[in-house]
């Protein structure tokens, strides 16, 4: 459930859906690195588009590592056509670097393409965390959804499709997946390509023994993180009742469950606020936000109950 707040460790924060020059974004991977070293993330994964168009590239970020800074190797993933005709985006974080490429040649489905459900299972066996990519911004169906059996989690937030198109979300597509049985998690990222105000606004905080591309890869596929825009989840403490959330200030601690079942405490500076579970008897799934008084906001995993 929640047992890793008080797990031997620390929080990393890291970002796990970037893009270089390797592919459609403005910077090198070098460039990329320093940025978000100095803005003080602790790793990143670099997922360049995995493409034909690009040279199928999982960019070699292991030169930038260092005694505080780590990085993932990782790629977007496209292959097959999701109900609207366009090709899949599957992120996967801790790709080998011999991962062998889909028939992928651009960014438009050909005929006897691998599908996305094939992609992500085969990145999945390949020792990846996979996430389905931002579901809003891809006009994903559930039709569409229901068939990615290989995820770990479902991008939630992504801030480039914040910036860009003012569609961010996966929530939707998540809690429907969700009461449906699936046991996934959920992602804050940034789809930094540097050509916008698309990075540092969406992220993970995830608690690991060491800041190693093994540990964290670990962390993140036990489900012991959770995303943020900035805030501080601290502590989550479930009984048959009541939740209760310890987190920094913020003004609003919601929590959420299956269909419309939701409940929020409002107030100043909170820290420590104990919602009673009522109106969740039905909802075998729980998951909590906390928004500041400037509206960033930061998402448990879901708990099951």
């Amino acid at each position: 459930m929640t047992e890793f707040f008080t797990a031997p460790g620390r929080f990393f924060r890291g970002n796990l859906h970037t893009h270089s020059n390797r592919s459609d974004g403005v910077l090198d991977a070098a460039e990329v690195c320093r940025r978000y070293k100095a803005e003080g993330y602790d790793f990143i994964a670099l997922t360049d588009h995995f493409i034909g168009l690009y040279g199928y590239p999982i960019t070699d970020t292991k030169p930038f590592r260092s005694d505080d800074f780590t990085t993932i190797l990782g790629a977007e993933l496209h292959s097959g056509a999701m109900e609207n005709g366009e090709l899949w985006h599957i992120l996967a974080v801790g790709l080998p670097e011999d991962f062998t490429p889909p028939d992928a040649p651009h960014f438009l489905p050909v005929e006897d393409q691998e599908s996305g459900a094939e992609l992500a299972r085969r990145a999945r066996d390949a020792g990846a965390f996979v996430a389905i990519a931002h579901p809003e911004w891809s006009g994903l169906t559930m039709e569409d959804a229901r068939t990615i059996d290989a995820a770990h989690a479902v991008e939630t937030y992504n801030h480039g499709c914040a910036m860009g198109c003012d569609r961010p979300h996966g929530f939707h597509t998540l809690d429907l997946l969700l009461s449906e049985g699936r046991k996934l998690n959920l992602v804050a990222t940034d789809d930094a390509h540097f050509s916008e105000p698309n990075h540092f606004g969406g992220w993970v905080m995830v608690k690991a023994p060491h800041n190693t591309p093994e540990a964290l890869l670990t962390a993140l596929k036990d489900g012991n993180y959770y995303s943020s825009q900035g805030p501080e989840l601290r502590d989550i403490t479930l009984s048959d009742k009541e939740i209760r959330v310890k987190s920094s200030a913020v003004a609003s601690v919601i929590v959420q469950g299956h269909g419309s079942a939701a409940e929020a405490r409002h107030g100043e500076s909170l820290t420590d606020a104990t919602i009673k579970l009522d109106r969740f008897a039905r909802s075998p799934w729980l998951r909590v936000s906390v928004m500041d008084r400037a509206g960033r906001r930061a998402w448990s995993n879901p708990i099951w109950r």
